[in-house]
């Protein structure tokens, strides 16, 4: 059950006792939000996050009653350089998660050869200019990344909507901790994702993070400083985002 709701400044928080619950809870507004969009404008486009924080959320958005055909679906960061078969890259992630199980619309990629990286970041950008996004899901990293803008390479004032960045050892350590990678060798320095400014340019944001190793970063996020050391902190500005909080990522608020 929800134990918690609060507002800290612009930011809904809203508190679970259980993992599950966040994430019915979350489904059940994104369905609403989308439903709302498609509503509104006939179609919507929706940025999805792709890491294991967001399984209970994408499951239960498949038991949702959404016009799938109706929805643009992206996917809002990866890898430069990783093959198309690999398992941890996030296209892969989204498509085993609910891309390949729902009929959308369309479905659009960053994947692509490592020399290809900044084309692709052009092409992505021209056709977020052409579908302006309607609600991003996110999640938060240890490190207090939104995406793969790492403290390191986060701007909140980012000219680019999508960029390359190279990922520091605590985001790429997470992907092992995540059991997507067998070692910190094996994960990739390099990804390509959309930026701090494009994301908070967005009208809508649903924002997950289970588990007790996010707990220093939700901490960071909500009673910090708003600053790019703890890049999720400039959620608390954005003008209709939620954050979703199981009881072992609220633990050290």
């Amino acid at each position: 059950m929800e134990k918690q709701g609060m507002n800290v400044e612009k930011l809904s928080v809203r508190i679970f006792d259980e993992r599950a619950e966040m994430g019915k809870a979350a489904a059940e507004d994104a369905a609403e939000r989308i439903n709302a969009i498609i509503k509104a404008k006939g179609e919507a486009n929706v940025v999805f996050a792709a890491a294991p924080s967001q399984n209970d959320l994408l499951e239960n958005l498949l038991k949702q009653d959404i016009d799938w055909t109706k929805v643009r679906g992206f996917h809002q960061d990866e890898y430069v350089g990783i093959d198309e078969s690999e398992p941890a890259g996030f296209g892969n992630f989204l498509r085993r998660a609910i891309f390949d199980k729902v009929p959308f619309m369309e479905l659009n990629y960053l994947l692509c050869e490592a020399d290809q990286a900044e084309k692709k970041c052009e092409e992505y950008t021209a056709l977020l200019k052409k579908y302006p996004i309607d609600l991003i899901f996110l999640g938060i990293g240890e490190n207090g990344h939104l995406a793969f803008n790492d403290p390191a390479v986060a701007d909140f004032n980012d000219p680019k909507m999508v960029k390359i960045v190279e990922l520091d050892d605590v985001c790429r350590q997470q992907q092992v901790n995540d059991g997507c990678f067998p070692s910190l060798n094996a994960v990739p320095k390099q990804a390509m994702t959309m930026t701090m400014s494009l994301i908070m340019s967005i009208p809508e944001a649903i924002c997950v993070v289970p588990t007790v190793r996010k707990a220093d970063a939700v901490h960071n996020a909500l009673y910090g400083e708003v600053t790019t050391a703890c890049p999720a902190s400039i959620l608390r500005q954005h003008p209709s985002a939620v954050l979703y909080l199981d009881g072992d990522s609220a633990s050290k608020l």
